[in-house]
């Protein structure tokens, strides 16, 4: 249980460090945010936990796949938030998303990758 605990505030405190950064400096908190912590992390918490290489290998392979379809809420929202309020443009955002995350496990499963 204290493992869980100590994972957890570890993780949630990377998250705190990174909105702290970006209160100060939008470039370098951006910077921050955009290297893949939440995944580090997560095949850090594996490897302690001695959890198999092939999990671990097959975690960082299908984040890749699942991070394409992510990369264009990042360019419309800055569009939509300056034109909708913040949630609307959130949503929108997700949407698009989850409809970028369905095209590209279409066209991936016709390069052999199953992604559902």
């Amino acid at each position: 249980m204290y493992w869980i605990i100590t994972k957890f505030f570890i993780t949630a405190g990377i998250i705190v460090f990174i909105s702290e950064v970006v209160k100060r400096s939008d470039k370098l908190g951006s910077l921050i945010a955009s290297l893949p912590t939440v995944t580090i992390l997560a095949m850090i918490w594996m490897f302690v936990e001695n959890t198999d290489k092939s999990k671990i290998s097959n975690h960082a392979y299908y984040t890749f796949w699942y991070v394409v379809p992510t990369l264009p809420m990042f360019l419309i929202f800055p569009y939509l938030y300056n034109r909708f309020s913040f949630f609307a443009s959130l949503g929108i955002c997700v949407i698009v998303t989850f409809v970028c995350f369905i095209l590209t496990a279409v066209i991936a499963k016709y390069f052999g990758v199953d992604l559902f």
